[in-house]
């Protein structure tokens, strides 16, 4: 049975339909990417199914007992929370025990004799068993790390955007719901984030409508893609690779039928021109078709952003770094950094939310200064910088300048690598802008069209050093891939900075990787060598350290996270909270060890008949081993802290 079905639906808003006559459903355990160009109704899709946009035509079916959950692109999240209690806000109960059991604990920690506060605690206690608290906070706790956010108690209001997005991705993925609308769920997470949460919905039980550039993502998660096209949904059931192929035999096919139909058409309209007289109904039949043929409407096939740039001299200085360091705070970000950027490199930066990589971007751009070390840019070097934070610069615009005169700005004409002269307007079409789009104020974008706008005026610009910070947060897949065809033939200098494994795949050949304490380490070759490499020298540690504690067990201790350490760089002592929920898990994780190996039992020894209930005790084993993962993880992290 569908959980939800959408029947001829139709959305319109003004200067542009979104959806005519859309069609679909979305069954239990599906797992669905909805791709599309920028300002194609992605976004407009999820709000409609969400019930935060009206439909203009149509019917939205919705079984009325379905949870969903939807995760906007700019969730609206409760300055006044913190992180935990922004996480449990839809917890209702759970929460509200969750804060007498810590006051309770508060209050016995000074008065330990007080027998009516050891009552008190006792039943808050059993009322957490019943109801699954204590088990619910561990798991907020380890869903929130693997996220990047360690500080439980942090006030809403002091988080960046980057950091509040994670926070609602968390308490969405902590509601477990029937269905989860995720928009751009890939944003703002690091590579390793990007890769747990992966492999977290993997194993995820309810049904996924999401939105996402990251093309490695779309193949691991999703069993079926729909795509809007101009107003019309097409579904494809498969992963991204399945939904490349399959289009690409589906234009081609189109094509082919079109092609028949003039060459029929042209051959009966010759008929036609010799003046038959219509006096038998053959002929009759033949002349009505032939109006029907004239009249058949073909769809073209999607216009494609195509990247052609005017290009500039490069020289062989291009920027030199010598020994260059940046702090904030008495944090370092970068230190003793020296590099010479070549006007072929093609280097991609990566490395954890907020360790510095934008602000070597701005070091390498003389937007900010260095506390030491120098900065030498080429006297030929013009740098195209395209910023993360474009859609903030875009909003201080006048909001309701024209498209067209935006990009006027920079120039009214262009001539493009193969020497061609155009106009600002057919530079705007070649980005997928049409005269309609052109004239509309800059408001009437959505957020990824208005990071295409920034992307084609930065390079209009002509750069010969062009720096992308974070280019494929928003843009559409169709966008990516052309862009990654533009960079292989820019005559220049390319440095980026992305989470997006595929995109840096595609683009570079070296790579600068963040470590601790402001370092930076060269690797050469594109994202997935990186990897290669680092699991390899992963290993090696691993043995290294297997061999010393065998030597010297009393001796070796783990060394503490520094993320997880108090300012004085000394661990923090368990919580009352921490301490109870410690105890709980090691009751709770050898019970859990014991149903797996008994549903193991089940499978291999006497498994059912019924496919689908094989299937189900499969779902339910993956679900359990994903649970004493997280478990184990979370009790060697207090554990740790224990000892």
């Amino acid at each position: 049975m569908s959980i939800f079905t959408l029947q001829s639906v139709r959305k319109d808003f003004g200067i542009k339909e979104i959806l005519k006559e859309a069609t679909f459903s979305l069954d239990p355990m599906d797992k669905v990417g909805l791709i599309g160009t920028n300002g194609s109704g992605k976004s407009t899709l999820l709000k409609i199914i969400a019930g935060l946009e009206p439909i203009d035509a149509g019917q939205l079916s919705i079984n009325p007992k379905t949870k969903i959950v939807y995760l906007p692109q700019q969730p609206d999240l409760d300055d006044n929370h913190t992180v935990l209690e922004q996480v449990f806000a839809d917890s209702g109960q759970q929460m509200t025990l969750i804060r007498e059991y810590e006051e309770l604990s508060q209050k016995l920690a000074h008065n330990p004799e007080d027998n009516q506060l050891l009552a008190q605690l006792s039943s808050v206690t059993q009322q957490m068993d019943a109801t699954g608290a204590w088990e619910l906070e561990t798991k907020a706790k380890i869903i929130l790390s693997k996220l990047g956010i360690v500080d439980f108690d942090a006030p809403i209001g002091q988080l960046s955007g980057g950091y509040r997005k994670r926070i609602a991705l968390a308490a969405a993925l902590l509601a477990e719901p029937e269905v989860l609308l995720m928009d751009e769920p890939t944003n703002h997470l690091d590579a390793m984030s990007v890769e747990w949460l992966q492999s977290y919905l993997n194993s995820y039980r309810g049904a996924i409508l999401l939105i996402t550039h990251d093309r490695y993502f779309l193949d691991q998660v999703t069993n079926r893609i729909i795509e809007i096209d101009r107003g019309d949904l097409y579904t494809y059931s498969g992963n991204y690779s399945y939904y490349l192929e399959k289009k690409a035999l589906a234009e081609e096919s189109a094509i082919s039928t079109q092609r028949k139909h003039q060459g029929v058409l042209r051959r009966e309209l010759e008929w036609l021109k010799r003046g038959p007289k219509a006096r038998s109904t053959k002929q009759k039949a033949r002349i009505d078709r032939i109006h029907d043929m004239q009249a058949k409407e073909f769809k073209q096939a999607q216009g494609k952003v195509e990247i052609s740039t005017p290009g500039r001299r490069i020289g062989k200085k291009v920027i030199e770094l010598d020994n260059v360091s940046k702090g904030y705070d008495g944090r370092i970000l970068v230190k003793d950094f020296t590099y010479e950027f070549s006007p072929d490199d093609r280097v991609g930066i990566i490395g954890g939310n907020g360790v510095g990589k934008s602000t070597l971007m701005d070091i390498i751009t003389a937007r900010i200064q260095p506390d030491s070390g120098n900065v030498e840019i080429g006297s030929t070097i013009y740098i195209g910088y395209f910023d993360q934070h474009s859609e903030d610069l875009l909003e201080a615009l006048n909001q309701n300048q024209r498209v067209i005169d935006y990009l006027k700005d920079v120039a009214e004409y262009v001539t493009t690598a193969d020497g061609t002269l155009i106009t600002a307007s057919q530079m705007l079409e070649r980005f997928l802008f049409p005269p309609t789009q052109q004239y509309a104020p800059i408001h009437k974008l959505s957020g990824g069209e208005k990071r295409r706008l920034f992307l084609l005026q930065v390079l209009m610009s002509s750069p010969n050093v062009l720096i992308l910070d974070e280019p494929t947060n928003d843009l559409d897949v169709q966008t990516l891939a052309v862009l990654e065809e533009y960079l292989e033939g820019f005559n220049g200098c390319v440095i980026i900075v992305s989470h997006d494994r595929y995109f840096l795949d595609r683009t570079v050949d070296k790579i600068f990787a963040f470590e601790s304490e402001g370092k930076i380490r060269q690797y050469p070759g594109n994202y997935s060598l990186y990897i290669d490499k680092k699991r390899e020298e992963e290993a090696k540690l691993a043995q290294q350290m297997a061999q010393t504690q065998g030597k010297k067990p009393e001796s070796s201790k783990v060394e503490p996270d520094p993320k997880k350490s108090s300012s004085n760089n000394k661990p923090r002592r368990l919580s009352n909270w921490e301490r109870r929920e410690f105890e709980k898990l090691e009751s709770q994780i050898p019970q859990l060890e014991a149903q797996k190996a008994e549903l193991e039992k089940t499978l291999y020894q006497s498994p059912p008949k019924n496919t689908s209930e094989v299937q189900a005790l499969y779902q339910t084993l993956e679900a359990l081993t994903q649970e004493i993962d997280t478990a184990t993880e979370r009790w060697m992290e207090l554990a740790e802290r224990d000892s």
